[in-house]
């Protein structure tokens, strides 16, 4: 990648990605979300739009195409081990308190890459999608230093632990398409955030660490619209294809997720979020 200024929001989408530094990524992530939302970085330039804030097919060539989905920016800890092995700890001491903070952090991190393989790699979408998505970067770059925060408080720092890599799995294999991405992303591993933070809360209340049951809460309360950001590209992407959007949704679900879900469903949180109450059904028949 060339060094200087970026020429796109692409460029810059990919440089952010790229970054494998916690603290280096989250600051570039904040100048590179507040250009994109202030309107100086664009998709291409003025005279390369189609009229509906969506690049032409010659702007869209001269951004290039995207590369192939690799391995993210990230860095060389945690290690990342299949989910199964993952040690199971207690809330009651320190430790165990710091481990969980580390896996939402871990959450966190991995969530901001993918806001960030979301602009840069779908190509000719409308500009409030691009916007969109880079707000959602910069929130997850707020989450995740707030939880790294509270990790140096608790004696440790991301890494410290080992992790597991189930959401950029999940975009690796919907990197051929937005629609399966919007789907299935946002609208089912990171909405599965909405369905069990309550219940971590709850757990940290009890044994007093209120320090990051307030970290928590104002994750919950920003991720319901990060899954709408979701909900709505999804049904973007499914009128743009001429189908019907709770089928395809959940021939979705049986296709990627047969027998990964799980309940209970935070359903107040998904309604919000976009959910219908047909699909919110039809995720209880799966996960029964």
């Amino acid at each position: 990648m060339a060094s200087g200024a970026a020429a796109n929001l692409f460029e810059a989408a990919e440089r952010c990605l790229a970054c494998t530094e916690p603290a280096a990524k989250c600051a570039l992530t904040r100048a590179t979300a507040a250009a994109i939302l202030d309107g100086e970085l664009a998709a291409v330039d003025a005279a390369g739009a189609d009229g509906h804030g969506c690049p032409s097919a010659a702007s869209a060539g001269r951004a290039g195409a995207a590369s192939p989905i690799g391995i993210p920016g990230r860095p060389v800890r945690p290690l990342l081990v299949p989910l199964r092995q993952l040690a199971q700890r207690g809330l009651g001491s320190a430790q165990g308190r710091a481990a969980l903070v580390h896996a939402v952090a871990h959450i966190e991190f991995n969530a901001l890459n993918l806001a960030w393989d979301a602009v840069y790699r779908f190509r000719g979408m409308p500009a409030d999608y691009y916007r969109d998505w880079a707000q959602v970067a910069a929130d997850e770059a707020r989450h995740f230093a707030l939880l790294d925060a509270r990790l140096a408080e608790l004696d440790h720092a991301y890494g410290d632990f080992d992790a597991h890599d189930g959401l950029w799995e999940m975009a690796t294999r919907t990197a051929h398409s937005c629609l399966e991405r919007m789907a299935l992303v946002p609208r089912v591993l990171e909405a599965r955030g909405l369905d069990v933070t309550p219940g971590m809360i709850g757990r940290l209340r009890s044994v007093g660490d209120s320090a990051t049951v307030t970290i928590l809460e104002t994750i919950l309360r920003e991720e319901v619209a990060h899954v709408a950001a979701g909900s709505r590209w999804f049904a973007w992407c499914c009128a743009r294809a001429g189908i019907e959007p709770q089928a395809t949704f959940r021939s979705l679900l049986e296709t990627y997720m047969h027998g990964a879900l799980r309940g209970p469903f935070n359903v107040d949180a998904r309604l919000r979020a976009g959910f219908t109450a047909a699909e919110l059904a039809h995720l209880d028949e799966l996960a029964a």
